[in-house]
């Protein structure tokens, strides 16, 4: 694990980045330097040719608790807070750079996930919890809606009945029904959570880098797309990826019958 940061842990081996928020004492809840720690991880693996995934989580017995609201300074009789600037600052990037980031990036909900936390989590591109983990639109509980993209991810993923109810009544969401609704991917025992994290390692470090960046964006786009439109951004990432090494190395594993070994060119 590298030691320069201070609120994450972030270690990066065979192309995967891996980082774990780290204040378990508070949840993981978000402060300006843990979001400062993981803008310098981002800058890090953006800058690495042989980039093929980040896993994200969290330590302790919670994922991420979201805003840390202790680290908002009481202010002055008849003022107010623009809550904006934090959104803009340090949300809005984050959710932004992990989108567009051109590798998979994969998140692990060791425990509850509440407030932006949960938008966090469903701003990677899969998301595995453990059986656990909560889901916890937290925002009316104090007064404000949610953000950093929960709006948006919440409709698209469960739909508009179950995106409305979980925000407006902060009723929690376990695993399981996670799950069931489509909110995440998998859900998980706890027990199997570190051997879980390994195998999706592994997964990222060995696979088709090219191709699994290629369908990030391709899923990403088809929602604005017209149906033509998305045929035609298709045939132009399948162009490309025809023309890597391991669409040459998949075809001959398949004729050879045995498992492919992709490098991520």
């Amino acid at each position: 694990m590298d030691t320069r940061y201070q609120h994450i842990l972030f270690s990066y081996e065979d192309g995967v980045g891996r980082i774990v928020l780290n204040r378990p004492d508070s949840l993981n809840s978000m402060t300006e330097t843990m979001h400062a720690d993981i803008r310098t991880a981002l800058d890090f693996m953006e800058a690495q040719a042989d980039l093929r995934g980040l896993i994200l989580t969290g330590s302790g017995r919670g994922f991420c608790a979201g805003q840390d609201l202790t680290e908002r300074a009481p202010l002055p009789p008849g003022e107010k807070r623009d809550l904006s600037r934090g959104l803009k600052d340090n949300y809005a990037p984050l959710v932004l750079r992990l989108r567009a980031l051109p590798a998979p990036v994969v998140c692990f909900v060791n425990g509850v996930a509440a407030g932006a936390g949960v938008s966090l989590a469903l701003a990677c591109d899969l998301v595995y919890a453990v059986q656990s983990a909560r889901f916890i639109q937290a925002f009316t509980r104090i007064g404000l809606l949610p953000d950093a993209g929960g709006t948006q991810t919440w409709l698209q993923l469960v739909g508009r009945q179950r995106a409305m109810g979980a925000s407006l009544f902060a009723e929690p969401v376990s695993a399981p029904l996670a799950e069931q609704w489509g909110l995440i991917w998998k859900c998980i025992p706890d027990e199997m959570l570190e051997d879980t994290l390994q195998s999706v390692h592994a997964r990222l470090a060995s696979g088709p880098t090219r191709a699994y960046a290629a369908t990030k964006q391709a899923l990403y786009a088809a929602s604005n797309n017209t149906l033509a439109d998305q045929m035609e951004l298709e045939g132009m990432l399948q162009k490309s990826l025809g023309l890597t090494d391991d669409y040459l190395e998949g075809m001959r594993a398949f004729a050879e019958k045995r498992a492919p070994h992709f490098t991520g060119r």
